[in-house]
């Protein structure tokens, strides 16, 4: 069987005048695409920083990083992911920290005279991807060579060291190994037709990716892509409008977007024609109520399917195809899918680890070789429910519960409620100090297209309809659009702050 990085030469080579990656709807090819890869590596090569260096790189959804990302794993460097869309202090600080001895990053981020500095003050070397010499990559004048003496310059058999998406707290940068990422993408070939050890082909259809790439499903969308030969549309970052023209133009057959994407079109009121082309829609990032798959099948007819994973997982762990889709979702209602092919899951008592029956929720455990050790059982903080056919629920959070006066509180049963009110497009539930109860739930909302704002009261009693008087908010704030992580997922810390907390 070939390895990730023969996989992907492979593919380059197939037909370098085929089109591969289409962005502000010009195209690469295969060759060019190749081409740009194989002068990243040259200057790499000629800075000495061989196989199994970190290259630090500047994240932005752009063709030109996708060649970096794609060279760096194809010639096993190992990619230290860089959020370019950082304050200028907090960027530069990260890239102080992280002491890499390259950094690579787009002609726009190396006229921010802070990040400039950082990377010169700590002997790195710089790399400029879209300069205005023209040249796709350059060497950044004055940082040619990596020369500081304390550089962190390996890091051996890792491919990725990956910021989590700091959904609940600070991000944390976790390292994964290039033989779980690489099981991962061999994992991911059943949802792309692709069977394990298949020799390489150009396929047909275009992949839209709109995922960002400082979340691991945007790196893993390119890679996976490319080893399984098929064409890619790259959106810079997700808006309804520049979706639905890609879905238009390229007449797609399947589309993902995250699912506060996918509300966003249902409150766009986007054309049912619009998306005529569309057999399925595919999401992921975070667990998807029900009611907004049903909405989208009621607006669309078109069936919603989800995935499960995790940064820390190399990839999905769990998703839905379309054939499984229509012969089960129905009985399995509100499952992220089945667990993938080559991985073990079970549920396990939060407090004594005791494998849990069939049907309790209790917290997920995994075993896979796509998590680094076949023989371990990783422990999640996800709460879940498992079934005899291996379908899988995510019910929350366990490091995620408000505990109020002794009662828990789970925030996603309260989103549920509060999204279930007809004025309500998304909110998002968090735990405020409380002196008397230790804890006690706030929720933010965001309203629907020319819907009525209700007032604290009216929400209250709705929401008493349906929760248990302790699990009722007791703040509530309505915001235009919610701050947001890298992977469009609400930013718990930032949304504490409008309610007043301090980070």
């Amino acid at each position: 069987m070939s390895t990730l990085s023969e996989q992907i030469h492979a593919v380059l080579a197939l037909d370098p005048a085929a089109p591969a990656i289409e962005f502000h709807k010009a195209w690469t090819t295969w060759g060019e695409l190749a081409a740009i890869m194989a002068q990243i590596d040259s200057l790499l090569e000629g800075a000495g920083l061989p196989a199994g260096t970190r290259v630090g790189v500047m994240m932005r959804n752009n063709v030109l990083t996708a060649a970096a990302l794609l060279e760096i794993v194809a010639s096993d460097r190992c990619i230290v992911t860089l959020n370019a869309n950082l304050p200028d202090e907090r960027l530069a600080a990260d890239i102080i920290a992280q002491k890499v001895p390259v950094v690579v990053g787009m002609a726009r981020d190396w006229e921010r005279e802070p990040v400039r500095a950082a990377v010169a003050g700590n002997g790195c070397a710089g790399i400029m991807l879209g300069g205005p010499s023209g040249a796709p990559a350059e060497m950044v004048a004055g940082l040619e060579q990596a020369s500081g003496a304390d550089l962190l310059r390996s890091s051996p058999g890792i491919v990725i060291e990956m910021l989590s998406s700091g959904t609940t707290g600070t991000p944390k940068r976790i390292p994964l190994k290039a033989t779980s990422f690489a099981q991962g993408i061999d994992e991911a070939g059943v949802f792309e037709g692709r069977g394990p050890g298949e020799p390489p082909r150009l396929r047909r259809g275009v992949l839209l990716v709109c995922g960002p790439f400082t979340h691991l499903s945007g790196v893993f969308n390119v890679v996976n892509c490319v080893a399984s030969g098929r064409q890619m549309c790259l959106l810079e970052r997700f808006t309804v409008d520049d979706w639905v023209d890609a879905v238009r133009r390229h007449k797609l057959k399947v589309a993902w977007a995250p699912p506060s994407g996918l509300r966003m079109i249902l409150d766009a009121g986007v054309p049912k024609a619009d998306l005529e082309s569309l057999v399925t829609l595919r999401t992921g990032t975070a667990p998807v109520d029900p009611k907004l798959a049903e909405d989208l099948y009621d607006r669309y007819e078109l069936p919603l399917l989800q995935n499960y994973g995790a940064t820390e997982f190399a990839g999905a762990i769990a998703g839905w195809t379309l054939a499984e889709y229509k012969e089960r979702f129905a009985e399995k209602k509100g499952a992220v899918g089945k667990i993938n092919r080559g991985v073990k899951a079970r549920i396990v008592d939060p407090e004594t680890g005791a494998e849990l029956p069939f049907g309790e929720v209790g917290l997920l455990e995994l075993r896979s070789a796509q998590l680094g050790d076949e023989a371990a059982w990783v422990r999640t903080s996800d709460l879940a429910v498992l079934d005899a056919d291996d379908y899988l629920w995510i019910k929350g959070r366990h490091d995620n519960a408000i505990i109020r006066g002794g009662f828990k509180v789970q925030p996603d049963d309260v989103v549920r409620a509060m999204e279930s009110h007809p004025a309500i497009r998304e909110a998002c539930v968090v735990g405020l100090p409380d002196e008397r109860l230790g804890q006690v739930p706030a929720a933010a909302y965001v309203l629907r297209r020319d819907a009525a704002d209700p007032s604290a009261e009216e929400l209250q009693a709705f929401l008493k309809q349906n929760l248990l008087a302790y699990q009722v908010p007791v703040r509530f704030l309505r915001l235009d659009e919610f701050p947001r992580t890298p992977s469009m997922k609400v930013s718990q810390p930032e949304l504490k702050a409008l309610f007043g907390v301090p980070a």
